[in-house]
């Protein structure tokens, strides 16, 4: 439930300016999502959302803004938190989360830029990465693999 919440959060504040909290619960009711503020809180500050500053509504962050290294190291936080399996198939990556934290994990491995990956798909509690080729699958499979020492 978790992850498909954040994901309609996402998907509403890409595409309508919301600028508090409330609105943004009163929009989830709508789609079938009911939220607390706490939860959204931690749903805010899970997915990395900011404030605009032209209209003050919330944005995801803007890559200039994060600093550079710190998408590796949010991506090593995310995967030694969340991660407890991974297996490589040819050029894929199937990465078991704990229930609901599958989205965070993504979104940590998206906003790393891997040259390596060229996207990942989250459900609940199971990640499906897309590698290039089977050579930095196998890589970048290792290295997922040592962060949470299977």
């Amino acid at each position: 439930m978790k992850s498909r919440r954040q994901g309609a959060i996402l998907e509403i504040v890409d595409h309508e300016p919301l600028h508090s909290q409330e609105q943004l619960r009163r929009r989830l009711a709508r789609q079938g999502f009911e939220a607390t503020q706490a939860t959204l809180s931690r749903d805010i500050k899970e997915l990395g959302l900011v404030k605009r500053a032209s209209d003050g509504a919330y944005q995801r962050p803007t890559p200039p803004m994060m600093p550079a290294g710190g998408t590796v190291s949010a991506l090593s936080r995310a995967v030694t938190e969340f991660v407890t399996g991974v297996d490589r198939v040819q050029h894929m990556i199937v990465l078991r989360t704990g229930p609901g934290q599958a989205h965070a994990a993504a979104i940590a491995i998206d906003r790393a830029q891997l040259p390596e990956v060229v996207g990942t798909i989250a459900g609940d509690d199971t990640i499906l990465v897309i590698a290039r080729d089977v050579r930095g699958a196998r890589a970048l499979a290792d290295r997922l693999a040592g962060l949470i020492q299977l």
